[in-house]
């Protein structure tokens, strides 16, 4: 008994993964025109976003390291001191 429902769950399941299946088919076989213009606006949003994510923690980074200099520990302050100066020598105003 138990196993019947089982199997009949299990058949119930994979009908419905199958149907999933059709609707990702008739969207890779739409409109080429429209795939590839729903691409290209992708890939140039998701390009701002890592410039942009990419910005700023690279500034927060830049930041705690200023901080971190200004603690003054001997080992770790001067490399950071270097990096710092270095990063602020190739600034691009």
């Amino acid at each position: 008994m138990l196993k019947k429902k089982l199997y009949k769950k299990v058949d119930e399941l994979n009908e419905i993964l199958t149907k999933s299946n059709i609707s990702e088919i008739a969207y890779i076989l739409g409109s080429r025109k429209e795939i590839f213009f729903r691409n290209v606006f992708a890939g140039i949003a998701r390009g701002i976003g890592i410039g942009i994510g990419f910005t700023i923690i690279t500034a927060v980074i830049i930041y705690f390291l200023q901080k971190l200099v200004k603690l003054n520990i001997p080992i770790i302050g001067e490399y950071v001191a270097d990096i710092v100066e270095i990063v602020q020598q190739n600034k691009i105003y």
